[in-house]
């Protein structure tokens, strides 16, 4: 168990194990969501933020016909200038 005191100001130092196990480093924002339950989960907002994009883009390559760099480039060039790939 780790455990964290808040100051005045309101603020706390996460401990150090916590920050490791999240890949927190000086300046990284965390998140707190509140479950149905009403239990509080502490989570890295950046891993977070990365994880719904790869949700919200899952299918998005096969959709698109992509799989190669060279598809990634003509998408780029076709949307660019209009370029048929």
């Amino acid at each position: 168990m780790n455990l964290a005191k808040i100051s005045a100001n309101g603020q706390i130092t996460v401990p150090i194990e916590i920050r490791r196990q999240l890949g927190l480093k000086s300046g990284d924002k965390i998140l707190f969501l509140q479950k149905q339950n009403g239990e509080i989960v502490v989570s890295n907002a950046s891993a977070a933020a990365i994880q719904k994009a790869q949700v919200a883009f899952a299918g998005a390559a096969e959709a698109l016909n992509v799989s190669s760099e060279d598809d990634i480039q003509a998408l780029v060039d076709e949307t660019r200038y209009g370029k048929e790939r």
